[in-house]
């Protein structure tokens, strides 16, 4: 066997298979640990935004409050995106690793 057989042969091998134990870790970890802490930050976030829509309207005739309230419902809207791209992330991940969902769906 020449080497370029060999390199070609060795570039298509596949990659070993994932245990079914990692695999119930994986999704374990995600829907007990990882889940509960994205949705308790969304839920922050949520708050954060909608407390500076309420700082926004309360001060009709202070600018730096005003100002104030912009800015974080920027932040507060950055933030929730900040959330679902780290739930899209993992929810990619641990599709693309073969993790078993673990949830109970009724």
């Amino acid at each position: 066997m020449n080497i370029i057989g060999f390199i070609v042969n060795k570039a298509y091998a596949a990659p070993p298979p994932i245990p079914p134990s990692a695999k119930t870790f994986i999704g374990k970890i995600s829907t007990e640990v990882l889940d509960p802490i994205i949705a308790i930050l969304f839920a922050l976030a949520t708050l954060y935004f909608f407390y500076n829509v309420a700082r926004y309207i309360w001060n009709p005739d202070n600018e730096e409050m005003r100002e104030e309230g912009k800015t974080g419902m920027l932040y507060g809207i950055i933030g929730m995106f900040i959330m679902v791209a780290v739930f899209g992330i993992l929810s990619f991940i641990i599709d693309s690793t073969g993790g078993e969902d673990v949830t109970n769906y009724v």
